[in-house]
């Protein structure tokens, strides 16, 4: 297993990636019209090949062999006015953080989490966030676990349907 950014080659797979991942953790919680509505609009190579090229944005991969298995999308920005109320300088979203369930119990959501926080921390910022859905408590457990604190709520759309997030914020010095 290796944790590497993402590279402009990687736009079809990331793709792939996120579509099925996102797929297989919200099939059946999700009505499928607005499931559908949200793939649409978030995944594909072209929305993959355009944050791969935003300065803004940096992807990492976990990678086996030529297979990518999970990824996180870590994003230069605060969270809209009125969602959280924290004070970072220089804060970082975690916009998107999946690893595939054969990775599940083998340390890679960790490892992945490390190289995020270790970004961050190199990139110069001072704090990150993230949004998680309220009905996943084992992603709030996992984050929590790295050291996040919930510090409001916050909403989110997938198609047609509007959702209640927790926002979670982790401070960040050098050496996390």
């Amino acid at each position: 297993m290796q944790i590497r950014p993402a590279l402009p080659d990687d736009a079809t797979a990331l793709a792939a990636l996120g579509e099925r991942l996102w797929r297989e953790t919200y099939t059946g919680l999700i009505p499928a019209s607005n499931l559908e509505l949200h793939l649409a609009e978030t995944f594909g190579p072209r929305q993959q090949a355009a944050e791969l090229a935003d300065p803004a944005c940096r992807t990492l991969v976990i990678a086996e062999g030529n297979a990518l298995l999970g990824y996180t999308l870590l994003r230069a920005c605060g969270p809209e006015e009125g969602m959280a109320s924290f004070h970072f300088v220089n804060p970082l979203e975690v916009a998107r953080f999946y690893v595939d369930a054969s990775l599940h119990g083998r340390g890679a959501a960790q490892a992945l989490m490390a190289a995020a926080l270790d970004h961050a921390a190199s990139a110069g910022h001072d704090g990150v966030w993230l949004q998680v859905w309220e009905q996943n408590p084992r992603a709030i457990r996992f984050y929590a676990k790295a050291g996040f604190t919930d510090a409001g709520e916050a909403t989110f759309r997938v198609g047609e349907q509007v959702d209640r997030d927790r926002v979670m914020l982790r401070r960040v010095t050098a050496g996390r």
